[in-house]
């Protein structure tokens, strides 16, 4: 099966913690193509005094790696995006587009701290939904609010939210109660996307490939399809 879609990553060179070089922007999406992926949405972090690279830097580094992306093979498309880590400005950044949103339409990355209180997570959720965005969580299960509380997970979502995980979260890689974590989500229908969260061709690198076969193994080739084919083409259709 080919055809994926990675809706978090970290390639655009020089702007975060991701890809240094643009040649390594162009081992990643390689290693993305090789694995199924043909559709890439360029994540980059936002995050007040961490990571605050001028937006019109992060524009000039995405030209070349989307103009690179021709080169690896044929059907591969990147598009741009930020995981926004919440802060109670986001909405107005994101009305002035001072950041990007997913591939230009109203789904944005949104990334809380692993200890945030719930309250916050749900209060800012509200805040982007109201505005007309759609929040997608990013690594949902970094969240220490929602272990033991898949309720507070379908609230969100009843709220108006999405939920992303890491893929190599979901075989192991990042430890076993994450791995458990989410396939009781596969297995409550409480997964909308995944994610590499890749930042560089070596150490945290693109695993599609590896989680995909996980998933068809354990929840079959439909679901494997809706998670990584359809639902993120809503991102880049701009449907709800």
């Amino acid at each position: 099966m080919t055809g994926f879609c990675d809706i978090h990553c970290h390639l655009i060179p020089k702007v975060d913690d991701g890809a240094d070089t643009l040649v390594e922007s162009m081992h990643m999406m390689q290693m993305e193509y090789d694995q199924g992926v043909r559709y890439i949405i360029a994540t980059p972090h936002f995050r007040k005094e961490m990571f605050e690279t001028p937006q019109e830097r992060i524009e000039k580094e995405f030209l070349m790696v989307q103009e690179s992306a021709q080169l690896i093979g044929d059907g591969l498309t990147v598009f741009p995006g930020c995981e926004f880590h919440f802060n109670m400005d986001m909405v107005e950044t994101l009305n002035a587009d001072k950041r990007f949103t997913l591939a230009g339409s109203r789904y944005v990355l949104t990334e809380f701290s692993s200890m945030e209180r719930y309250p916050y997570i749900r209060e800012g959720i509200y805040d982007l939904v109201s505005n007309g965005y759609i929040p997608i969580i990013a690594h949902a299960e970094r969240c220490e609010s929602f272990y033991q509380h898949f309720e507070r997970i379908q609230e969100l979502i009843r709220t108006g939210a999405r939920i992303q995980i890491n893929a190599g979260s979901i075989f192991g890689k990042n430890g076993i109660r994450m791995k458990r974590f989410c396939k009781q989500l596969m297995k409550q229908d409480l997964l909308d996307f995944i994610g590499t969260d890749a930042h560089g061709s070596e150490g945290r690198a693109p695993n599609m490939g590896e989680c995909a076969a996980y998933i068809r193994k354990q929840m079959g080739e439909a679901y494997t399809k809706r998670i990584l084919i359809d639902n993120p083409l809503q991102i880049i259709e701009n449907k709800a």
